[in-house]
C-alpha cells in the first residue's frame, strides 16, 4: 500500500464571471502522505479554499474542475460518481470549514449533526452514534458532553463551536482532514488550544491533514511540509524546516521577513512589508505573478518561470535560481 493518501496534480479551478474566465487555482500540484500535515499558505484571495473545495467536491455551480489526476487512496476522484464521492466524504475523508456558525445547522442540536453522518456512514444504531459523539466531544476538551448534545450551536462560544466541528470531522474516522483556517475567527488562546489539539489528535490518530492557512506561526509549529500559494499557483514547496531556513521564492521571503522574531526583532520597529496587491485572475495570466510586487523583478519575467528543485525537495516557480 502506498504511503500517499493524497495525489493532486494539474488541478484547476475556472469560474465564469461577467469580466470573462476567473482562474482561481492554476495547475497545481502536491501530495499528501498518510499521518503527514501539509499546509497550504497564502494571502486571502489566492485559491487555498477553492483548492479544498475542489478536492472534496464542494465547489460552486459555476466552478469546473480540471486535473491530471485527482486521488485519494488510489481512488480516481475525477471520474468518480456522486455516489461514490458521497460515501468518501464525511467519512473517510472530512473537513473543518472556516466558520462553524455558518457550517453548522442553526435548526439542529449538536447531537443531530453529529449522530446522522455516523448512522448514514457506518449504518450504526442511534445509541452506537450517541455513545461515539458523546466521546468525541470529551476528546476534544468539551465538558460534559452528554449535556452539550441536546443544545444549539448558537447556544456555544466561538471555541466550543470550532471543537465540535472538529469532533464532527472526525466522527466516521477519517483518514484525510482537511482543515480551512480553522483557527480564524477564534482569539488568541483559543486559537493556540484548537492547534494544539489539531496536533494531538494527528499523531494520536494518524490522520493526514491538509491545513490551510495564512498565518506562518502556525505552519511553523505543525507542519511536517509547506506549499506556498500566490495567484492560484503554487510558488514554493518543501519541507517546514528548510523553507523558513532558506526560503527561495521572493514571495515566501516576503512572507516570512513580516513575522516579528524574538531577539531579533526591534520592540516598536517596523516589520517587513509586500507592497501592492493580489493581481486579478480573471483572464490569461502572463509570466510571473509576482512580478509587479517583486523588488528583484527582470524583464525576463514576462516569461513563464522555470521550476527549480533542490536534493531534500524544496521547489520553487522563478527565474531566480537561488535566494542567496
Amino acid at each position: 500500500m502506498t504511503d500517499t493518501i493524497l495525489e493532486v496534480d494539474g488541478l484547476s479551478v475556472d469560474i465564469a464571471t461577467p469580466r470573462g474566465t476567473l482562474h482561481a487555482v492554476r495547475d497545481i500540484s502536491f501530495s499528501v502522505r498518510r499521518g503527514e500535515t501539509l499546509c497550504l499558505v497564502g494571502e486571502s484571495g489566492c485559491g487555498k479554499s477553492m483548492t479544498s473545495l475542489a478536492i472534496m467536491d464542494l465547489l460552486p455551480k459555476a466552478a469546473k474542475r480540471n486535473a491530471r489526476r485527482l486521488a485519494f487512496a488510489g481512488q480516481d476522484l475525477s471520474k468518480a460518481s456522486k455516489r461514490q464521492i458521497n460515501a468518501l466524504r464525511g467519512n473517510r475523508m472530512a473537513m473543518i470549514f472556516q466558520e462553524p456558525m455558518t457550517a453548522l445547522n442553526p435548526a439542529y442540536t449538536i447531537g443531530n449533526q453529529l449522530i446522522e453522518a455516523y448512522r448514514q456512514h457506518k449504518n450504526a444504531s442511534e445509541a452506537e452514534a450517541r455513545e461515539r459523539a458523546i466521546f468525541l466531544l470529551s476528546k476534544v476538551g468539551i465538558a460534559s458532553a452528554a449535556e452539550r448534545l441536546g443544545q444549539y450551536p448558537h447556544q456555544l462560544s466561538g471555541g466550543l463551536r470550532q471543537r465540535v466541528m472538529i469532533a464532527m470531522a472526525l466522527m466516521c474516522g477519517p483518514e484525510l482532514l482537511i482543515a480551512d483556517e480553522p483557527t480564524t475567527a477564534l482569539d488568541v488562546t483559543i486559537q493556540a488550544q484548537i492547534l494544539r489539539l489539531l496536533a494531538d489528535l494527528q499523531r494520536e490518530l494518524g490522520i493526514a491533514m491538509l491545513l490551510i492557512t495564512h498565518d506562518l506561526g502556525i505552519v511553523a509549529r505543525i507542519a511536517d511540509r509547506v506549499a506556498v500559494m500566490y495567484a492560484g499557483q503554487i510558488v514554493e514547496e518543501g519541507p517546514t524546516a528548510s523553507l523558513f531556513q532558506s526560503p527561495k521564492h521572493p514571495y515566501t521571503q516576503g512572507l516570512i521577513d513580516c513575522i516579528p522574531v524574538p531577539g531579533r526583532t526591534v520592540p516598536g520597529g517596523r516589520l517587513g512589508v509586500i507592497p501592492g496587491v493580489v493581481p486579478s485572475l480573471v483572464g490569461d495570466i502572463r509570466g510571473c505573478s509576482f512580478r509587479d510586487r517583486c523588488s528583484r523583478t527582470q524583464p525576463i519575467c514576462s516569461q513563464a518561470p522555470p521550476v527549480y528543485e533542490t536534493p531534500d525537495g524544496q521547489r520553487w516557480r522563478c527565474i531566480l535560481e537561488d535566494a542567496a
